[in-house]
Protein backbone atom coordinates (compact mmCIF):
# COMPACT_ATOMS: atom_id res chain seq x y z
CA UNK A 1 0.00 0.00 0.00
CA UNK A 2 1.34 2.96 -0.80
CA UNK A 3 -0.08 6.15 0.81
CA UNK A 4 -2.32 8.82 -0.71
CA UNK A 5 -0.44 12.24 -0.56
CA UNK A 6 -2.42 14.87 0.75
CA UNK A 7 -1.84 18.11 -1.96
CA UNK A 8 -1.42 21.16 1.07
CA UNK A 9 -0.80 23.90 -1.77
CA UNK A 10 -4.08 23.03 -3.99
CA UNK A 11 -6.20 22.70 -0.68
CA UNK A 12 -4.79 25.51 -0.07
CA UNK A 13 -5.10 27.45 -3.30
CA UNK A 14 -9.14 26.32 -2.76
CA UNK A 15 -9.06 28.20 0.68
CA UNK A 16 -7.76 31.05 -0.84
CA UNK A 17 -10.14 31.37 -3.44
CA UNK A 18 -12.95 30.87 -0.88
CA UNK A 19 -11.44 33.80 1.34
CA UNK A 20 -11.74 36.13 -2.17
CA UNK A 21 -15.03 35.27 -2.70
CA UNK A 22 -15.85 36.54 0.62
CA UNK A 23 -13.80 39.64 0.31
CA UNK A 24 -15.35 40.78 -2.87
CA UNK A 25 -18.89 40.85 -1.17
CA UNK A 26 -17.75 42.41 1.87
CA UNK A 27 -16.86 44.91 -0.46
CA UNK A 28 -19.78 44.58 -2.32
CA UNK A 29 -22.64 44.50 -0.02
CA UNK A 30 -20.83 46.48 3.03
CA UNK A 31 -18.22 48.69 1.82
CA UNK A 32 -15.36 46.58 3.92
CA UNK A 33 -11.95 45.58 2.78
CA UNK A 34 -10.47 43.14 5.05
CA UNK A 35 -7.07 44.73 6.61
CA UNK A 36 -4.03 42.77 7.86
CA UNK A 37 -0.79 44.10 9.74
CA UNK A 38 1.98 42.37 9.77
CA UNK A 39 4.84 43.85 11.79
CA UNK A 40 8.65 42.26 11.35
CA UNK A 41 11.42 43.47 13.87
CA UNK A 42 14.75 43.11 12.53
CA UNK A 43 15.80 41.13 9.64
CA UNK A 44 15.55 37.26 10.04
CA UNK A 45 16.06 35.50 6.60
CA UNK A 46 12.80 33.14 6.96
CA UNK A 47 11.20 35.60 8.31
CA UNK A 48 11.69 38.27 5.30
CA UNK A 49 10.65 35.15 3.21
CA UNK A 50 7.61 34.57 5.26
CA UNK A 51 6.19 38.40 5.22
CA UNK A 52 6.95 38.39 1.97
CA UNK A 53 4.42 35.81 0.62
CA UNK A 54 1.86 36.77 3.52
CA UNK A 55 1.65 40.12 1.82
CA UNK A 56 1.52 39.13 -1.64
CA UNK A 57 -1.06 36.28 -0.72
CA UNK A 58 -3.36 39.18 1.30
CA UNK A 59 -3.14 41.49 -1.84
CA UNK A 60 -4.32 38.49 -4.27
CA UNK A 61 -7.20 38.26 -1.91
CA UNK A 62 -8.60 41.46 -2.47
CA UNK A 63 -7.27 42.78 1.17
CA UNK A 64 -5.28 45.94 2.48
CA UNK A 65 -2.14 44.72 3.40
CA UNK A 66 0.42 47.23 5.88
CA UNK A 67 3.52 45.79 6.46
CA UNK A 68 5.91 47.41 9.35
CA UNK A 69 9.42 46.86 9.21
CA UNK A 70 11.53 47.71 12.43
CA UNK A 71 15.10 47.60 12.68
CA UNK A 72 16.23 44.84 15.30
CA UNK A 73 17.51 47.46 18.09
CA UNK A 74 13.73 48.54 18.21
CA UNK A 75 13.04 48.69 22.15
CA UNK A 76 9.75 46.61 23.58
CA UNK A 77 8.26 49.70 24.37
CA UNK A 78 8.46 51.01 20.81
CA UNK A 79 6.78 47.70 19.22
CA UNK A 80 4.11 47.84 22.23
CA UNK A 81 3.14 51.59 21.27
CA UNK A 82 2.73 50.55 17.68
CA UNK A 83 0.50 47.43 18.50
CA UNK A 84 -1.54 49.78 20.58
CA UNK A 85 -1.71 52.10 17.51
CA UNK A 86 -3.18 48.82 15.00
CA UNK A 87 -5.10 48.36 17.70
CA UNK A 88 -7.25 51.32 17.51
CA UNK A 89 -6.87 51.60 13.68
CA UNK A 90 -9.90 50.65 12.14
CA UNK A 91 -8.61 49.35 8.86
CA UNK A 92 -6.94 46.86 10.63
CA UNK A 93 -8.69 43.30 10.99
CA UNK A 94 -6.29 41.43 11.60
CA UNK A 95 -2.55 41.88 13.37
CA UNK A 96 0.35 39.18 13.35
CA UNK A 97 3.99 40.15 14.71
CA UNK A 98 5.94 37.99 13.28
CA UNK A 99 7.50 35.51 15.41
CA UNK A 100 10.72 35.42 16.85
CA UNK A 101 11.20 38.37 18.07
CA UNK A 102 14.94 40.31 19.30
CA UNK A 103 16.09 39.52 23.06
CA UNK A 104 15.58 43.04 24.22
CA UNK A 105 11.49 41.95 24.06
CA UNK A 106 9.44 39.76 25.84
CA UNK A 107 7.24 38.17 22.97
CA UNK A 108 4.76 37.07 25.43
CA UNK A 109 4.12 40.67 27.05
CA UNK A 110 3.66 41.73 22.89
CA UNK A 111 1.15 39.07 22.47
CA UNK A 112 -0.87 40.19 25.46
CA UNK A 113 -1.01 43.62 23.96
CA UNK A 114 -2.63 42.47 21.12
CA UNK A 115 -6.45 43.42 20.80
CA UNK A 116 -7.96 39.59 21.29
CA UNK A 117 -10.13 40.33 18.45
CA UNK A 118 -7.65 41.14 16.28
CA UNK A 119 -5.22 38.46 17.14
CA UNK A 120 -5.52 36.51 13.98
CA UNK A 121 -2.60 34.24 15.08
CA UNK A 122 -4.46 32.85 17.86
CA UNK A 123 -1.71 33.21 20.56
CA UNK A 124 -3.49 36.04 23.01
CA UNK A 125 -4.02 34.43 26.26
CA UNK A 126 -7.97 34.68 25.78
CA UNK A 127 -8.16 32.84 22.33
CA UNK A 128 -6.21 30.16 23.94
CA UNK A 129 -8.60 29.96 26.87
CA UNK A 130 -11.64 30.12 24.14
CA UNK A 131 -10.23 27.31 22.07
CA UNK A 132 -9.74 25.03 25.66
CA UNK A 133 -13.52 25.73 26.66
CA UNK A 134 -14.30 25.42 22.90
CA UNK A 135 -16.31 29.01 23.12
CA UNK A 136 -15.45 30.60 19.42
CA UNK A 137 -12.14 32.16 20.23
CA UNK A 138 -9.59 32.69 16.86
CA UNK A 139 -7.95 29.53 16.31
CA UNK A 140 -3.86 29.15 15.79
CA UNK A 141 -3.42 28.86 11.66
CA UNK A 142 -1.12 26.27 11.31
CA UNK A 143 -3.55 23.59 13.90
CA UNK A 144 -6.27 25.11 11.75
CA UNK A 145 -4.61 23.99 8.59
CA UNK A 146 -3.69 20.54 9.76
CA UNK A 147 -7.80 19.76 10.89
CA UNK A 148 -8.84 21.05 7.31
CA UNK A 149 -6.08 18.87 5.86
CA UNK A 150 -7.91 15.90 7.74
CA UNK A 151 -11.21 16.57 7.22
CA UNK A 152 -10.27 17.00 3.30
CA UNK A 153 -9.11 12.89 3.95
CA UNK A 154 -12.04 11.74 6.33
CA UNK A 155 -15.12 14.64 6.69
CA UNK A 156 -16.20 12.85 9.88
CA UNK A 157 -13.22 12.07 12.49
CA UNK A 158 -15.79 11.26 15.21
CA UNK A 159 -14.02 8.22 17.62
CA UNK A 160 -10.68 8.38 15.90
CA UNK A 161 -7.83 7.62 17.85
CA UNK A 162 -5.09 10.50 17.59
CA UNK A 163 -1.64 11.21 18.98
CA UNK A 164 -0.01 14.62 18.54
CA UNK A 165 3.84 14.48 19.01
CA UNK A 166 4.95 18.03 20.16
CA UNK A 167 3.16 20.16 23.39
CA UNK A 168 4.03 23.60 21.99
CA UNK A 169 1.65 26.22 22.66
CA UNK A 170 2.16 27.26 18.87
CA UNK A 171 0.93 23.65 17.33
CA UNK A 172 0.64 20.74 20.16
CA UNK A 173 -1.75 21.62 22.60
CA UNK A 174 -3.97 24.02 20.08
CA UNK A 175 -4.41 20.81 18.08
CA UNK A 176 -5.06 18.90 20.45
CA UNK A 177 -8.28 20.82 21.65
CA UNK A 178 -9.90 20.76 18.35
CA UNK A 179 -9.46 16.86 17.70
CA UNK A 180 -11.07 16.63 20.90
CA UNK A 181 -13.45 19.04 19.65
CA UNK A 182 -14.05 16.61 16.54
CA UNK A 183 -14.68 13.76 19.11
CA UNK A 184 -11.06 11.68 18.33
CA UNK A 185 -9.65 10.18 21.56
CA UNK A 186 -6.76 12.65 22.12
CA UNK A 187 -3.05 11.58 23.38
CA UNK A 188 -0.51 14.37 23.62
CA UNK A 189 3.53 13.26 23.35
CA UNK A 190 6.40 14.84 24.01
CA UNK A 191 9.85 14.15 24.39
CA UNK A 192 9.53 12.21 27.56
CA UNK A 193 6.79 10.23 26.73
CA UNK A 194 7.51 6.36 27.54
CA UNK A 195 7.97 3.93 24.40
CA UNK A 196 7.24 6.73 22.13
CA UNK A 197 6.53 4.14 19.00
CA UNK A 198 4.65 2.31 20.49
CA UNK A 199 2.15 5.10 21.52
CA UNK A 200 2.27 6.53 17.75
CA UNK A 201 1.18 2.57 16.50
CA UNK A 202 -1.85 2.87 18.16
CA UNK A 203 -2.76 6.24 16.11
CA UNK A 204 -5.63 6.70 13.21
CA UNK A 205 -4.10 10.30 12.95
CA UNK A 206 -0.79 11.20 13.91
CA UNK A 207 0.24 14.77 14.01
CA UNK A 208 3.94 15.31 13.96
CA UNK A 209 5.14 18.45 15.36
CA UNK A 210 8.09 17.75 17.30
CA UNK A 211 11.12 19.85 15.32
CA UNK A 212 13.16 16.67 15.01
CA UNK A 213 14.31 15.77 11.41
CA UNK A 214 12.57 12.71 10.77
CA UNK A 215 12.29 11.06 14.21
CA UNK A 216 9.19 9.37 13.38
CA UNK A 217 10.23 5.97 11.33
CA UNK A 218 7.90 3.68 9.29
CA UNK A 219 7.48 1.45 11.22
CA UNK A 220 5.97 3.34 14.22
CA UNK A 221 3.29 3.95 12.16
CA UNK A 222 -0.36 2.16 11.91
CA UNK A 223 -1.22 0.82 8.84
CA UNK A 224 -3.88 3.03 6.81
CA UNK A 225 -3.47 6.06 9.73
CA UNK A 226 -3.53 9.36 8.35
CA UNK A 227 -0.30 11.47 8.85
CA UNK A 228 0.22 15.06 9.67
CA UNK A 229 3.71 16.05 9.24
CA UNK A 230 4.24 19.65 10.70
CA UNK A 231 8.00 20.05 10.97
CA UNK A 232 10.07 21.67 8.65
CA UNK A 233 13.66 20.91 8.93
CA UNK A 234 16.79 21.68 6.79
CA UNK A 235 19.14 19.04 6.95
CA UNK A 236 23.24 19.97 6.45
CA UNK A 237 24.26 19.85 2.68
CA UNK A 238 25.02 16.28 1.43
CA UNK A 239 28.50 15.91 -0.35
CA UNK A 240 28.03 16.63 -4.05
CA UNK A 241 24.61 18.65 -3.15
CA UNK A 242 25.48 21.91 -5.57
CA UNK A 243 23.12 24.40 -3.83
CA UNK A 244 24.65 24.08 -0.22
CA UNK A 245 21.45 24.13 1.06
CA UNK A 246 20.62 20.81 2.10
CA UNK A 247 17.25 19.54 1.44
CA UNK A 248 14.07 20.13 3.77
CA UNK A 249 12.32 17.39 5.58
CA UNK A 250 9.19 16.75 7.80
CA UNK A 251 9.30 15.15 11.15
CA UNK A 252 8.65 12.22 9.64
CA UNK A 253 10.46 9.58 7.29
CA UNK A 254 8.52 10.13 4.46
CA UNK A 255 9.58 7.44 2.26
CA UNK A 256 9.21 4.67 4.79
CA UNK A 257 5.74 6.40 5.93
CA UNK A 258 4.22 6.38 2.68
CA UNK A 259 4.77 2.69 1.89
CA UNK A 260 2.26 2.32 5.68
CA UNK A 261 0.13 5.21 5.95
CA UNK A 262 -3.41 5.70 4.34
CA UNK A 263 -2.53 9.39 3.87
CA UNK A 264 0.11 11.94 4.32
CA UNK A 265 1.11 15.59 4.07
CA UNK A 266 4.53 16.15 2.14
CA UNK A 267 7.29 18.73 3.13
CA UNK A 268 7.16 21.04 1.83
CA UNK A 269 3.99 20.93 0.17
CA UNK A 270 1.69 20.05 3.00
CA UNK A 271 1.11 21.99 6.15
CA UNK A 272 2.92 25.27 5.28
CA UNK A 273 0.99 26.45 2.71
CA UNK A 274 -2.28 26.15 4.75
CA UNK A 275 -0.93 28.17 7.38
CA UNK A 276 -0.93 31.16 5.80
CA UNK A 277 -4.37 30.33 3.69
CA UNK A 278 -5.72 29.98 7.42
CA UNK A 279 -4.24 33.12 8.75
CA UNK A 280 -5.96 34.87 5.74
CA UNK A 281 -9.29 33.10 6.70
CA UNK A 282 -8.90 34.76 10.13
CA UNK A 283 -8.48 38.19 9.20
CA UNK A 284 -11.66 37.81 7.02
CA UNK A 285 -13.49 36.47 10.31
CA UNK A 286 -12.70 39.28 12.13
CA UNK A 287 -13.57 41.50 9.80
CA UNK A 288 -17.02 39.26 9.26
CA UNK A 289 -17.20 39.77 13.45
CA UNK A 290 -16.22 43.55 13.43
CA UNK A 291 -19.29 44.48 10.73
CA UNK A 292 -21.66 42.13 13.17
CA UNK A 293 -20.49 44.26 16.03
CA UNK A 294 -20.40 43.71 19.82
CA UNK A 295 -22.57 41.27 21.25
CA UNK A 296 -22.64 37.81 23.05
CA UNK A 297 -18.95 36.20 22.34
CA UNK A 298 -18.73 32.01 21.46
Amino acid sequence: MTANIIDGAAIAAELRGEVAETVRRLGENHGIKPGLAVVLVGNDPASEVYVRTKAKQTVAAGMASFEHRLPADTSEKELLALVRQLNADPRVDGILVQLPLPPQINAGKVIEAIDPAKDVDGFHPENVGRLAVGSGGIVPCTPLGCLLLLRHVRADLTGLDAVVVGRSAIVGKPMAHLLLDENCTVTTAHSRTRDLPALCRRADILVAAVGRPEMIRGDWIKPGAIVIDVGINRLPPASGDASGKGRLVGDVAFDEAREVAGAITPVPGGVGPMTIACLLSNTVEAAKRRLAGPGPKG
